[in-house]
């Protein structure tokens, strides 16, 4: 089953928020853990990695906090993503080098490609801004029931 991580999920939620309460300045670490009920120290290391990546900024101050480095239509998806978890791969064989045993007999390395290339294109071209909108893809159906 394909998922994010729960570092993932959370850095999501975090910068989201930073998003969508940009026009009332920063945001601090300690509003985010409460409104989303996130460990602080686990939203710490999610921040700063997002800090390291240049993706959003950290204010000092004693109305400090975070506000994104650029306008929520410049970041992606697939950016956040990278960023807290590294190269997005749904299977290790992605890579050229990898180790699997299958890697010399396997017939679906080719169409999971393609299922990594569309999984990827998807998330680099949706914005931040993007998902503070209203407009959510129907949901695929599988024998009747929704895909999720």
């Amino acid at each position: 089953m394909l998922r994010f991580t729960k570092r993932a999920d959370y850095g999501l939620m975090a910068i989201h928020y930073i998003a969508v309460h940009e026009d009332h300045g920063a945001v601090s670490a300690k509003r985010i853990a409460e409104e989303f009920r996130i460990p602080p120290e686990l939203l710490a290391k999610i921040l700063q990695r997002l800090a390291r990546e240049r993706l959003i900024v950290s204010q000092n101050g004693p109305k400090g906090g975070y506000v994104l480095s650029q306008r929520s239509t410049t970041i992606t998806v697939g950016q956040v993503i990278r960023a807290l978890e590294g190269p997005i791969r749904i299977v290790e064989c992605y890579e050229q080098a990898s180790e699997c045993p299958q890697l010399e007999r396997c017939n679906l390395r080719r169409p999971v490609q393609k299922i990594q290339a569309a999984i990827s294109q998807m998330l680099d071209t949706m914005s931040l801004a993007e998902l503070t909108g209203d407009d959510i893809p129907e949901l695929l159906t599988i024998n009747g029931r929704a895909g999720c």
